[in-house]
């Protein structure tokens, strides 16, 4: 089991991002905890080094899975549903640098809630109609430099746009190529899902990363979900890509990503993955 844990290169207010501020004393603190890899929050790809980036975790020895585009909406409101098009097409622009750099890192792109909401005064088929629209143009920009686009069904609580696993496939299958599929999480699917289990199962090698969190948001062993039948089933599907620890920081953040990996090792042991 290859598993990585969540590192934002700026300042941000998403909570469920175990690691933020100092950069190169997180990358070190990690690698010295036993994780394979990080995973980048990246607010804006275009405003970093990206070379120097990779290359420091890359000389950690470690790899990076997937590189979050979470903080273009939390931070700075783009999305791929807002009735201006100005708007929709900067959301395409930073898409692009993220893609010029998980391209180098060769990384995953995750879409979250950068796809958006719909808005009280904006339809359901309007908003669905914009987002397919720049999903669309964002993966054929990815395809031809051979990077691959995760969108991670998000709970009904934060949006109504693709919210479970069956939702997720009929929008691939919309949107066609071989380069989109899911990040699924854990924290949504119990939310969002009747069986956590057979959802994994069924979304199969749709599946491109995974992220880890309980019940409460909290570390693996803090809430209620059974992590033993969801690894089992996510194994199932010959899953063999990073678990992704996305979590709350609490209580602190050190403890936070130190006790899911140590829970997530320990299952992994007792399952021979």
């Amino acid at each position: 089991m290859k598993i990585s844990t969540c590192l934002s290169t700026s300042p941000a207010k998403f909570e469920a991002v175990p690691f933020k501020g100092n950069f190169d004393k997180n990358i070190l603190d990690i690698s010295k905890m036993g994780f394979d890899g990080i995973e980048l929050a990246v607010r804006d790809a275009d405003s970093i080094n990206q070379d120097e980036v990779v290359s420091k975790i890359l000389s950690a020895g470690m790899q990076i899975p997937a590189i979050g585009t979470g903080q273009a909406w939390g931070e700075d409101g783009l999305s791929f549903t807002d009735p201006d098009p100005v708007i929709r097409s900067r959301a395409i622009d930073r898409v692009r640098g993220h893609i010029d750099l998980a391209r180098k890192a060769k990384a995953v792109v995750i879409i979250g809630l950068l796809r958006g909401i719909t808005r009280p005064d904006i339809s359901q088929q309007k908003a669905e109609t914009w987002m397919f629209g720049v999903f669309k143009e964002c993966c054929i920009e990815a395809e031809a430099k051979e990077v691959e686009i995760a969108f991670e069904p998000i709970n009904r609580y934060e949006t109504s746009l693709l919210n479970g696993v069956e939702d997720g496939l009929r929008f691939i299958e919309k949107i066609g190529g071989n380069n989109l599929g899911m990040l699924l999480d854990t924290f949504h699917m119990n939310i969002e899902e009747p069986s956590i289990e057979k959802s994994i199962k069924v979304a199969g090698d749709r599946i491109f990363h995974f992220h880890y969190a309980d019940s409460n948001r909290w570390y693996p062993g803090a809430g209620h979900l059974n992590f033993e039948s969801i690894v089992e089933a996510l194994y199932s599907t010959g899953y063999s890509r990073f678990l992704s620890g996305e979590h709350r920081p609490d209580p602190e953040p050190r403890f936070a990503a130190e006790a899911g990996l140590k829970y997530m090792r320990k299952l992994a042991a007792a399952l021979g993955v």
